[in-house]
């Protein structure tokens, strides 16, 4: 068995310190870097890229809305034409930095409210979809597992790497539970390890109201932003590893 370990990473700017970057770049198989939208920076992406490509991460740009304040994580009403723009516009900043380190990019992975919303909403789905097709119809698509962006990406002949989350816990309709609920995020190694190996040994976890829930995944997600993201990661991989599952870069399903 094997699954992807992708990583939120990069998010970082100016004078501000986000994350424990080179921590998670050392136990993800592929990293998602931020563009400058919700954080990132022009100096922050380049030190990052070349980071990942030392590490052999499969490098993956992580566009979202343009709200460094809010930290990409609020809502924002945009024309489907306006999404795609944003999104075309962030791919290629980072695009440009992998070439120009000797790299290849290898996916797209939208971010926090951009990322949820087009989860559930057709329209924006296929703005999203639309983006990455129209900069390189071979990048991979990172999508919430059974979510629309996932059907809209196949529809368009993406290929898509279905995810899923240790450290968020899932509602019974299988998307995210919001941030503010209790036990919405999770910050134990050992609960994050143990979800980690369910998750790929059975596909089938339970929501936070206690309901099983089917996760069927190609790659899961671990947040750099978290408190104890360093601690998790360790847990997740050793717990992954030991249970005998690899964990390698992925390259989704079409």
């Amino acid at each position: 068995m094997r699954i992807d370990l992708n990583c939120d990473i990069g998010e970082s700017y100016g004078a501000y310190r986000i994350g424990c970057d080179d921590e998670m770049i050392a136990i993800a198989s592929s990293v998602n870097i931020a563009c400058g939208f919700h954080g990132g920076d022009p100096d922050v992406m380049a030190v990052t890229v070349e980071r990942a490509l030392q590490s052999g991460a499969a490098i993956g740009a992580h566009p979202g809305f343009p709200d460094l304040a809010g930290f990409g994580r609020r809502e924002m009403r945009l024309q489907p034409s306006e999404v795609t723009n944003l999104i075309i516009y962030q791919i290629g900043a980072l695009q440009a930095f992998v070439q120009a380190a000797g790299g290849r990019l290898h996916h797209v992975k939208p971010h926090g409210a951009l990322y949820n919303m087009a989860a559930v909403d057709d329209e924006l789905a296929a703005a999203v979809a639309l983006a990455v097709k129209r900069v390189d119809p071979k990048l991979v698509l990172y999508a919430l597992t059974g979510s629309r962006l996932v059907e809209t990406a196949r529809r368009l002949g993406l290929t898509v790497a279905r995810e899923a989350f240790v450290d968020r816990a899932y509602r019974a309709d299988g998307t995210l539970a919001p941030r503010n609920l209790s036990g919405a995020v999770i910050t134990d190694p050992v609960t994050a390890g143990a979800r980690a190996v369910t998750m790929v040994k059975t596909g089938c976890i339970p929501s936070i109201d206690g309901d099983p829930i089917r996760i069927d995944a190609d790659t899961l997600c671990l947040h750099g932003d978290n408190p104890a993201a360093a601690a998790i990661a360790k847990a997740v991989r050793a717990s992954l590893e030991t249970a005998g599952i690899a964990v390698k870069a992925g390259f989704g399903t079409t």
